[in-house]
């Protein structure tokens, strides 16, 4: 599993080999799987559109426009309004199989309890604004890119076209023999990359209009809030944990060596044989102690090392502790944000200790790589496997810590081994 495989074409057209992979013959397999869904809708459309049109036309001359014709274009463009939320049921329901060529990633399907809910909901409009969509903007596209297809063919059959008697027009040119054409149909050549990125980016929209028009997720405004109430409350959260850290770094621990340092230096003014003795040194072992659990403490809330060495360098820290050899590959580049930094390094220190009570394993890996869309952080084992969130708090856990700052946990762990861990951050770069 690689951190920079595209999932869907509009990420494949960021990759500069995309040519060269399969997504272009995806793309064009949607595109041509289009035609015919579109084609019926655009003619349905322009029978619909083309007499109301010309009755517009009529108007805007100051010609009269007979009554019983504008009733009876009116009743029909009714109907079809009428009947739209309708037809695009089928619609939606062979677009949304379609959008699996180029965008495999799931699509929520809105559920409607009756008849009217396809009248009365948000969702089916979207619906119907797709079948729109299909019939009226898409075909005028296609319509383009085929008459640039076209012009890029004959550039690049004209030294065949030239070599009869009759003149041939190139563009705007006028060639009579094949050597003439040479030029032309080089440039035509050279223009097939540029023609198949140009197919390949009309379906990335297409599939991105699509992608967006039929989700039927929840309400996108209510969920734009729960995210932006999520953001807060994570750096609310990490508001006060610096606040906490703090405290306890320059109040608590200051005071807590202090009193200890005192315990101890009572201890060596008191005899061994005084009574005071044994309890001053149960008093001054417990403050010692407690100084080891206060130092544990504010290393749960963010451990020094974390600040001081940044990711890469706490997270081989912790490969140095841990019981088993484990290989640290790290690619991160620029900083991370503290709130990414953090939550990464209490999944690896998680995991790692999930291998070390459960995995059975001789040898763990982990890796940190700066992607495009943020911080993928995979810890990898050749232990028994068979890892199940159900069993135990500790995945459930990281997934929660995770999803807290908007990433996702993924788990690969068949029987037998080996076990995958893959999170993704978001971070921008």
């Amino acid at each position: 599993m690689t951190p920079d495989v595209p999932l869907h074409l509009a990420a494949a057209l960021r990759r500069r080999d995309h040519l060269l992979s399969p997504w272009p013959w995806r793309a064009l397999a949607y595109l041509a799987t289009t035609l015919p869904v579109a084609g019926p809708l655009s003619i349905g459309l322009l029978v619909v559109g083309a007499p109301l049109v010309a009755v517009l036309n009529t108007v805007r001359q100051d010609r009269p426009v007979e009554l019983p014709i504008v009733v009876f274009l009116t009743v029909v463009a009714l109907l079809v309004l009428a009947s739209a939320p309708v037809v695009s049921i089928a619609v939606a329901a062979v677009e949304r199989w379609r959008l699996r060529l180029v965008d495999p990633r799931p699509l929520h399907r809105p559920r409607f309890t009756g008849l009217v809910a396809r009248y009365t909901s948000a969702a089916a409009w979207r619906e119907v604004g797709h079948t729109f969509l299909l019939g009226g903007l898409v075909p005028l596209a296609y319509w383009l890119l085929f008459m640039l297809v076209l012009l890029d063919g004959t550039l690049i059959v004209s030294p065949w076209l030239a070599s009869g008697n009759d003149p041939v027009i190139v563009v705007w040119t006028t060639i009579d023999t094949p050597r003439q054409a040479i030029p032309y149909a080089a440039v035509g050549v050279l223009c097939v990359p540029a023609l198949v990125y140009l197919a390949v980016l009309l379906a990335a929209g297409q599939a991105t209009a699509a992608r967006w028009l039929l989700d039927g997720s929840a309400d996108t405004t209510a969920l734009r809030e729960v995210t932006r109430s999520r953001a807060r409350l994570v750096d609310a959260y990490e508001a006060e944990r610096r606040r906490i850290e703090r405290d306890v770094h320059d109040g608590a621990q200051p005071r807590l060596t202090s009193l200890t340092l005192q315990l101890g230096l009572a201890r060596l003014d008191v005899p061994d044989d005084s009574p005071a003795a044994r309890p001053l040194a149960v008093a001054h072992e417990q403050a010692k102690g407690l100084m080891v659990t206060l130092r544990q403490i504010v290393q749960g809330i963010r451990p020094q090392h974390l600040t001081e060495l940044g990711l890469a360098g706490a997270v081989r820290e912790l490969s140095g502790a841990a019981t088993i050899p484990v290989y640290v590959h790290a690619d991160l580049g620029q900083p991370l944000p503290e709130v990414v930094e953090t939550t990464a390094y209490f999944v690896v220190s998680e995991s790692l200790g999930n291998v070390a009570r459960h995995a059975h394993a001789g040898r763990a890996e982990v890796r940190l790589t700066r992607s495009a869309g943020g911080l993928v952080v995979e810890i990898e084992d050749d232990g028994c496997g068979d890892a199940d969130p159900a069993r135990g708090s500790g995945l459930t856990g990281l997934a929660d810590r995770v999803a807290a700052v908007d990433g996702r946990l993924l788990l690969s762990s068949p029987p037998g081994g080996p076990t995958l861990v893959r999170v993704e951050l978001p971070c921008p770069r």
